[in-house]
This record gives C-alpha cells, structure tokens and sequence, in this order.
C-alpha cells in the first residue's frame, strides 16, 4: 500500500487538493497547507517510490527564494496599477457619463440602449479592466432606464452582464496579464493577440442585438422622444468625425515617411485630439457650429479613449513596458477625476483598500501556489500532467479541446486567479512539447475564463447584477408606474446566449489561429526593470516567474539530496 502511494504521489495529491477546494476552504490556504502535508509523506515514502519522488528535508530552505522569486516580479506590479485605475474611473462616474450620452445617441434606433451598453462596457474593459465595476456601474445606471421604457428584463440582463465580462478579455485584462506571466509570454504579444477577438466579440453581441430586434422588435424598443434630452444633431456629429477623419490621414501621410507603421496610431490620436479641442471651444464660446448632442458626444468619449491610449497605445508603440503603461494609466485617471472635480479624499481611500485588498489575494495565491509546487514537481508532478495531456488523441486540437472542457467546467468551482495560478503552469509544458503557439493558447483560455462570470449559477457578473437588479415590486422614479422586479431566473435565462456566443469566439478563434497570431507584434515589446535594495542576504538573482513553476533542482528526478 505505502509503495503505491509512493509511486502514484502526483494524483493523490492532486486529487487532494480538489477535496480542499470543494470543501470550501481559501485557496491560498488550501495550496500551502496541501503543499506541506505531502512533503512531509514524499520526505518520508522517498525511498519506496523507486525514484520517483525527489524530497528531502534541506529542500524546504529553498521556500523563502521561491517566495523572493515571485515578490520580484515586476509584471504583476500591473495588476494593482490597473486595479487602481479602474476604480478610480468607476467611483469618479465616468461609467455614468458614458452610459447616459451614448444612451441619447442610439436611443432613436430599436435596441439602442443594448448598443449603448455593448458600447460602454467595451469602453470600460479597456479603462478599468475590473467585471465587478463594469457590471454594478450598468446595471445601477442602465438597467431602470431599460426597464422603464420596455426593454424584456432577460435580453436587459444578458446585455448588460455579458458587456461587464468583456473586461476580462478586452486589454489591458488582469487575467491577460496574469496568463502572460504563467504562460511565460510577452505581455505586449498577448495583449495585441487578444485585441482583434475582443472587438468580434462585442460585435456579436451587437449582431444579436440586431437579429433580435428584427425577430422581436418588442423586446427591445427605442426610446420614446421624451426621452431623449440631449435633443438630435448626428449630422453635426457626423461633420465632426469627418473633419477629425480628414485631420488623421493627414497626419498619417505626414508622419508615415518619419516613423513608418505607427504613423496609423498617432494620426488617429492627433484627429481626435482635434475633435475634443473643437468641441470645447464651441461649447465654451457659444459659438454654435456643433449640436448639444455632438458637444457631449465627443467630450464625453475623447477623454477614455485617450486613457485607453496613453496605456494601450503606448504598449504597441513599444514606448513602454504594461508596467509602466499601467502606472500612467493610474496617474491618468487620477487627472481624469480631478478635471471632472470629483477627486476626494474618501474616493482616493476607497481605491488604494480595495487595490490593497486585491493585490493581498492575488498574492496570498501566489505564495500558496508556489509552496504547492515546491512539493508537486519533486513527487514529477509535471511529468505525469504531461504524459496525461500529451497523450491525448487529436494533437494539438484534440490537447485545447481538452483543456478548454476542462477550464470550463473547473471555472464552476474557481475564479480566473485561481485557475491562473493553479491549472495553467501545469499546462505550459505539455503545450510546449506539442508545438501550440502559447499567445494563441493564452487568447483560447482567456475567452473560457470568460465564461465562467455567465454560465448560471455560478457566474459571477450574474450574482453582481442580482446585488443591484430590483428584487421587489418599485415605483419608476421618472414615470411613477409599478415597475416589476428582475427574477434570478429572467437574469440566469438571459445569460445564457451570450454565453454561448463567447463559447462560440472561443472555437472560432480555436480553429482561426491567424485571429491572434497575425497581431502579435514584430518588434519586442519595450522592457522594464527595478533595481531593489539588498536585503542582507545573497540571494540568486530571480528566475522564471511562473506560479506553480518548477523550483531549482526539480529537472531531475533524482539527486535533490545533494543538492
């Protein structure tokens, strides 16, 4: 009995940690402590496992390197820098600003509002980043006006929980950031691999949208002229868009012969930037050339876009590092917020606890995740996941149809982090001996994660609009009309086809590789590094970042003790 405990570690102990998280306990907690019960058992059952687990007691001084390992790593310092940001965005109301003009521009138009909010939550995945702001900032603010003016409470609650999961895979996405750092890739490759995908998508969700205001165009009616106080004037907006057109091809043509490819960026950076200081001046000396509706149209939009400039651009420009694009993405939206005079102290509190408490959680994994590992590699843990998934039928289809299934129906039980941390290292090594394009991979299992905020009950976006949907009977506060409640079950039926519309990306992009890898840059990505001050001690210099990576001295099966 002993000897095949010995000799089948790796199961066992994967097995294991299941149990510890369908038990409920924290996963932090439950890597650690997994980790260090089957430490103790490998040490002791080493020499009946014919070789196959490497354990010893010395092996345990190496912890504090993996954990200096990891606490260096300057690419999860993104993570609290876009935490920040967007919530920072979130609490000054630009979601709000947002929601209710591109409301007014499409509302004349059937499902109108369903744009707006496709709109709006493709706006804020790319400044905030965060599913819980997107979705409870929409379903405050969008969720009564489509109630009140007819929208069916399913199709309401698909669209605006769906457009809050977007933050997920639209850059910069932290589960990006976190898949670059496990996968060991390039953020910069991920990021632009993940762009073309992201946009289809919210293009389909419009496209539903669409088809579904023709087969019911009752589900989704336009607003009423009431309604719209912005008034009209598209045409004006319309005039504007092509004089800012016109600026931007000739700044393309200007700059193409001094800095080539990148000429395209800054040209429609410049055309804006006109669009923005045309639109100012008009409204602040009255000069009366754009409609009340253009004016807002433009001063409400140029200001996210130029924040999703100043971090996204400056990434594919190669100006900087995803660390550095997310530090001037936090200090942009902190100018943002002072312009609009909405910066308090109690909003700058609120941002720095809840980023604090983020980035505590997402290390507290990390740290648990490496002491898991520790054990997990010298029992060859990583060889029996990769014999497992390489010998899977279908090559490379047959391994991501696997793992997709697999994170799909793990992603029940667990959040992204958690999947980040503990699944994907144990993937990149039977990915890699079977030759799969690791941004290409990474896009795939983001787009899964994805699911895991829709698919009910379980989904989280569905319970962060169940926190903010009227559950009881309410009277409209503009109408005065008895308004019914939002029923979990209309907010889980609703869910539903967006779900498998993001299914649907993911298979597509699964079977059109050139979806990402005709993206992915060139040139490399511009570097970063810090410089940290000694701490007392000569430890070696810091290796490969990867959660559950294999530490030194692990290649082998054998020979930890001399070691």
């Amino acid at each position: 009995m002993m000897i095949f405990i010995a000799q089948n570690m790796a199961p066992i102990m994967f097995a294991s940690l299941v149990v510890f998280l369908l038990f409920g306990y924290p996963v932090a907690f439950a890597l650690a402590a997994n980790g260090l019960f089957f430490f103790v058992i490998g040490v002791e059952l080493a020499p009946l496992s014919g070789g196959v687990i490497s354990l010893d007691w010395p092996l345990l001084g190496t912890l504090p390197n993996r954990m200096w390992q990891q606490m260096s790593n300057d690419t999860m310092l993104a993570i609290p820098f876009f935490t920040f940001m967007g919530i920072v965005l979130e609490k000054s109301g630009m979601a709000e600003d947002l929601l209710d003009t591109i409301g007014q521009l499409f509302g004349p138009i059937r499902g109108g509002l369903a744009y707006a909010v496709i709109l709006v939550g493709a706006l804020l995945a790319a400044t905030t980043g965060v599913v819980a702001a997107s979705v409870i900032a929409m379903g405050l603010i969008s969720l009564p006006i489509m109630l009140r003016y007819g929208y069916d409470r399913r199709v309401a609650s698909g669209v605006i929980a769906s457009s809050g999961t977007l933050a997920q895979i639209v850059p910069p996405s932290l589960v990006l950031i976190v898949l670059a750092d496990q996968l060991t890739v390039d953020i910069g490759s991920i990021y632009a691999g993940a762009l073309l995908p992201s946009l289809v998508l919210a293009g389909s969700y419009a496209v539903f949208v669409f088809v579904l205001s023709l087969v019911r165009p009752d589900f989704v009616p336009a607003l009423p002229p009431q309604a719209r106080t912005l008034g009209s004037g598209v045409a004006s907006l319309l005039v504007v868009v092509a004089i800012a057109g016109v600026a931007a091809f000739a700044a393309f043509r200007w700059l193409y012969p001094m800095i080539g490819s990148d000429a395209d960026i800054l040209g429609v950076m410049l055309g804006a930037a006109l669009a923005y200081v045309l639109a100012l001046a008009d409204r602040y000396l009255k000069l009366g050339l754009m409609s009340h509706l253009a004016q807002q149209v433009v001063i409400v939009l140029i200001p996210p876009l130029a924040l999703i400039f100043l971090v996204l651009g400056t990434i594919f420009l190669g100006i900087a590092a995803p660390t550095e694009g997310g530090a001037m993405g936090a200090a942009g939206a902190l100018i943002l917020a002072i312009a609009k005079k909405r910066m308090t102290w109690s909003l700058l509190r609120q941002a720095l606890e809840n980023t604090a408490r983020l980035s505590a959680f997402v290390m507290f994994i990390i740290m648990g995740a490496r002491v898991f590992s520790l054990t997990f590699y010298g029992v060859n843990g990583h060889l029996w996941i990769e014999h497992l998934l390489v010998s899977l039928p279908g090559g490379e289809m047959g391994f991501v149809f696997f793992v997709s299934v697999l994170v799909f129906f793990l992603a029940f039980f667990l959040d992204y982090f958690e999947l980040a941390f503990i699944i994907v290292p144990l993937l990149v090594m039977p990915a890699k001996a079977i030759g799969i394009d690791l941004v290409w991979f990474g896009v795939i299992l983001a787009l899964v994660m994805q699911t895991s905020f829709m698919h009910p009950p379980f989904g989280f976006s569905l319970h962060f609009l169940r926190s903010v949907a009227p559950r009881r009977p309410y009277a409209d506060s503009v109408t005065g009309r008895q308004m019914q409640p939002v029923t979990t079950g209309q907010i889980y039926a609703g869910a539903i086809p967006f779900m498998l519309i993001q299914l649907a990306m993911a298979v597509a992009v699964a079977l059109f590789p050139s979806l990402v890898t005709d993206a992915k840059p060139e040139r490399p990505a511009a570097q970063t590094s810090f410089e940290l001050p000694s701490l007392g001690g000569t430890l070696p210099p810091p290796g490969p970042p990867a959660g559950l990576g294999p530490p030194a001295g692990l290649n082998a099966p054998a020979g930890l003790g001399a070691t």
